[in-house]
């Protein structure tokens, strides 16, 4: 009779009873440490082939005219703003791509710093950025970190959460943007020296040096605190474009001391009657942050310094038409899945634009304003047949927004 053969690894050779796993095939086996060693050859070939074709990819061939121009279908004015961005993350990707040569010439990363009052879109600002580049992107709020060891969240937290935006890729997360959000919040509370510790504020700052400049960070993956027996992942920073994000209240008033600093005397200082009193941002400086409470290692690794506009009643009213992706344009959409064709007057937008001014809440009050007046249209108009087109009206929008639970709808 035919002895039977004992079934063996087809790689090494190794037999069944002295490998823990052998996985069968058609016609073979495999053993566990080939499979890791099949696994380790496919990470160190194909992912590293990907890598070099993601370096390569289109995030980098945008020019910054074309940028400004696509920052421009979603967001209203801001022109400086925008120039300023492009420039910058054109040059950061462009820093990133360049060919190693033997010059000694070493491009430092241009993270941005923003300061607008609250409303004005900066956090919109860095998401265009992010979905028109197609990178991985993570928005972190500064005013849950505090400094390591003490309750709350480290800052490398932030790395966790771009790593999770991404699926865990280490080389794609390592090309990605983090906007960091209140970043006036972790603000240095006075010039003296305290007894006590400010946890969530200079040290927060002092943690946030490494991290911005560039460094070999562990990060947990889940996020959370760190412990000795935890994983950890290792990203460098240095090619993660960091946006950071501001109200600034208050800095207003350190600027205006600072440029309406006088001489003693009678004479006339020209210089002041070009400073534009209206909006005192457009002529901040490192200086100014500094004064208000950023550290100046901070400020140093947030070279380009820009700022936004306040909305006036054109643009509140631009950004509720214009852009793609305008409030205005939501709703016809959503009207338009149910059949009906909805319509805004010119006097109902003037009307949403005077209480969002009015109430001092920017663009981001728009959407609730408009939400506030869509709900009673919302809530009807599916369940009624025969309606195939609805017009808001300034006296609609009016009777809406003071929550009148007796009104109807007039229905064109």
């Amino acid at each position: 009779m035919k002895k039977e053969v004992e079934p063996h690894c087809s790689f090494c050779g190794r037999k069944k009873r002295d490998a823990l796993i052998l996985v069968s095939g058609l016609e073979g086996h495999i053993c566990e440490n080939c499979i890791t060693q099949a696994y380790q050859i496919v990470q160190d070939e194909v992912f590293h082939v990907e890598k070099q074709a993601a370096k390569r990819s289109a995030t980098n061939n945008y020019k910054p005219k074309e940028i400004f121009n696509h920052l421009n279908q979603y967001i209203i004015g801001q022109e400086e703003a925008k120039k300023v961005i492009s420039v910058a993350v054109y040059n950061h990707y462009k820093r990133i791509n360049q060919t190693k040569t033997n010059d000694e010439v070493e491009i430092e990363k241009s993270n941005i710093l923003i300061a607008g009052h609250t409303g004005t879109g900066k956090t919109l600002f860095a998401k265009t950025i992010a979905r028109f580049l197609n990178v991985p992107f993570a928005i972190a709020d500064a005013t849950v970190f505090t400094e390591a060891g003490y309750v709350g969240e480290d800052v490398e937290s932030i790395l966790s959460r771009l790593l999770q935006a991404c699926d865990y890729n280490v080389s794609q997360a390592e090309r990605g943007i983090i906007y960091i959000d209140e970043i006036d919040k972790i603000a240095r509370k006075g010039d003296n020296p305290s007894i006590t510790r400010d946890v969530s504020g200079e040290g927060v700052q002092q943690g946030m040096l490494k991290l911005l400049e560039g460094s070999q960070v562990l990060v947990p993956p889940q996020g959370g605190r760190k412990h000795p027996d935890q994983q950890m992942v290792k990203i460098d920073t240095s090619n993660i474009l960091f946006i950071c994000g501001g109200a600034f209240e208050g800095i207003d008033k350190l600027i205006a001391a600072r440029l309406n600093r006088s001489k003693v005397g009678f004479k006339k200082n020209a210089d002041k009657e070009n400073i534009n009193t209206d909006n005192f941002l457009q002529h901040i400086t490192a200086a100014d942050m500094r004064s208000f409470g950023l550290i100046p290692e901070l400020i140093g690794r947030l070279p380009v310094i820009t700022y936004l506009n306040p909305l006036d009643k054109a643009a509140l009213k631009s950004i509720l038409t214009e852009p793609k992706n305008a409030i205005t344009k939501q709703f016809k959409k959503l009207f338009k899945l149910e059949g009906i064709n909805l319509s805004f007057d010119e006097e109902a937008l003037d009307f949403v634009v005077d209480k969002a001014i009015e109430l001092e809440l920017g663009a981001r009050g728009l959407r609730s304003i408009c939400e506030n007046i869509m709900t009673e249209a919302m809530f009807e108009l599916p369940s009624e047949k025969g309606v195939k087109e609805f017009v808001v009206t300034r006296k609609y929008a009016e009777e809406q927004f003071d929550l009148k639970p007796q009104t109807t709808l007039k229905v064109a």
